[in-house]
């Protein structure tokens, strides 16, 4: 026999997932448009077809359980949002502000691998095996996402190692003639 608290420990943490779902489809087309690089840009709108998936799989649960996924705020990932917000307004450019936004969505995806696995735990104690189902395929999904921003990171990181390196090669060219200039 379910534990009913239990019970309604998994409905308030898949509320929190459709909540933290809900505010992902309003951050990745922010997230897309600053992207400077093309393949970032893409995974993220790629990202935003899968999440309103992952939203429809929740909701689908929802039904099942006859319950509203409506009624919680995920502050986890309210946080982890206006962290990526925060690397978009810093002024970073081009594969730095895309490895900024690499590291901030690898937050995002790894704070949902861990939520997706303890309710899709949850999901098989109480014996929803169609659920746990649901569950695991978006958790399969956010792992795939994160490997390939892991991925991705490979290359942005040195483009804007190099970017940085270029820089200042520039800017120490620049003041060393300022400097001679001023002898």
């Amino acid at each position: 026999m379910p534990n009913d608290n239990l019970q309604k420990l998994y409905v308030d943490e898949l509320k929190d997932l459709f909540s933290a779902e809900s505010q992902l489809l309003k951050a990745l087309p922010k997230m897309a448009k600053a992207a400077s690089s093309d393949e970032l840009r893409t995974g993220f709108e790629k990202h935003l077809e899968q999440t309103k998936v992952h939203v429809q799989r929740l909701e689908e649960i929802f039904a099942s359980l006859d319950e509203s996924p409506k009624g919680k705020k995920c502050v986890g990932m309210e946080g982890l949002v206006k962290e990526g917000s925060e690397v978009i307004e810093e002024g970073f450019e081009d594969a730095v502000l895309d490895a900024g936004l690499i590291g901030a969505a690898r937050r995002v995806e790894h704070y949902e691998m861990a939520a997706y696995s303890a309710v899709c735990a949850f999901a098989n104690v109480l014996e929803q095996t169609k659920h746990a189902s649901l569950l695991e395929k978006t958790l399969a999904e956010e792992t795939q996402t994160d490997q390939k921003l892991a991925d991705l990171a490979t290359e942005i990181n040195s483009q804007a190692n190099e970017e940085g390196s270029e820089e200042q090669q520039h800017s120490s060219t620049a003041g060393k003639k300022t400097q001679k200039n001023a002898a």
